[in-house]
């Protein structure tokens, strides 16, 4: 009997042990969240992060019964806001809801940046992509890519687009039309997208790449007129507008991200958890068939893929800011 009861107390040890060890882990999860969670987001209200982190934030609210609140914290190109969750408990209970600038421009273009993104951050999911569109405000005589060149050589230096903010995905982008259609354009920073759209409505600038999201109101009031996609097909939603590629700048094709982390260690059962619930609600098909009708497509991929397409977006932009002679700040 001793022999036979030895060995069966011994392998309850061992599992004894093992689920203590666990146990940490499956507590973490089954309370998790148990407090209000803090999305930050780096921009000003507005713009098409702002509002995917509120809609996708009120989805969280209501499947979890706690308070989901966006926190606008705009400021040096998204990197003040980046900065603050980088350093943020890893809880859980502080999250970034996030545009591409801080995580794929800001380390090429920034001497001393004050987080390093693969080791700062916990990727939860690219929850989005969407296209920009070429918009210009209606007094501008241009109908196509290839007039809004035309246009610009025959008046060099007087055309100007806005940007949301310095070395920004909507300032890269207008770098890059302008190195590919190689005409000599402004570009003027706003704080914010929502500022630059501000700017174009009211005429002080003439042309903006803007995500559709934050652009298609103005579109069917007629205050704004399309010029181009910047994705390499068409819009589903918007099927006779061409690409800015069929339309005069053949190549073109930026397509914009929003996406999720958290601070670096932050427990790995909650960010499962979250990208769970974050990728069922961007499929679902009330929020599927809004995104779609607001000309973005969702995506939800792991947090593996989410860096694999950071790290090819960083190698494109890094191409674009040394032909564009962007500076470094």
């Amino acid at each position: 009997m001793m022999m036979i009861t030895r060995p069966i107390l011994a392998g309850t040890g061992v599992l004894l042990a093992l689920l203590a060890s666990l146990a940490p882990t499956w507590t973490m999860a089954q309370a998790y969240p148990s407090k209000p969670i803090r999305v930050i987001v780096a921009f000003a209200p507005g713009g098409g992060t702002d509002i995917l982190s509120r809609v996708i934030g009120q989805k969280l609210q209501e499947l979890w019964g706690q308070s989901v609140v966006i926190e606008n914290r705009p400021g040096a190109s998204g990197r003040i806001g980046t900065e603050l969750v980088a350093r943020a408990a890893p809880d859980g209970y502080t999250l970034i809801g996030t545009s591409s600038g801080p995580f794929v421009i800001s380390p090429t273009l920034t001497r001393k940046l004050t987080y390093d993104v693969a080791k700062d951050f916990a990727p939860i999911t690219m929850a989005v992509t969407y296209p920009y569109l070429l918009t210009a405000h209606p007094s501008v005589p241009a109908k196509t890519a290839a007039q809004l060149i035309a246009l610009a050589k025959a008046n060099p230096g007087k055309l100007n687009f806005a940007a949301g903010g310095y070395a920004t995905p909507t300032h890269l982008s207008a770098e890059l039309f302008k190195l590919m259609g190689k005409i000599d354009t402004l570009v003027i920073g706003y704080n914010g997208t929502g500022a630059a759209h501000i700017g174009v409505l009211t005429g002080d600038c003439a042309l903006l790449f803007g995500n559709v999201i934050a652009q298609a109101a103005h579109l069917r009031s007629g205050k704004l007129k399309a010029i181009g996609i910047s994705s390499a097909r068409r819009s589903s939603l918007l099927p006779d507008i061409p690409t800015i590629s069929e339309s005069g700048v053949p190549g073109f094709e930026v397509d914009s991200w929003f996406g999720w982390l958290a601070p670096a260690g932050t427990p790995a059962d909650v960010v499962d958890k979250l990208h769970k619930e974050i990728v069922r609600i961007v499929h679902s098909a009330d929020m599927k068939a809004r995104l779609v009708s607001e000309g973005a497509d969702p995506v939800g991929n792991t947090p593996a893929e989410f860096v694999k397409h950071m790290a090819s977006e960083t190698a494109k932009w890094a191409k674009v800011i040394k032909a564009a002679d962007i500076k470094s700040q």
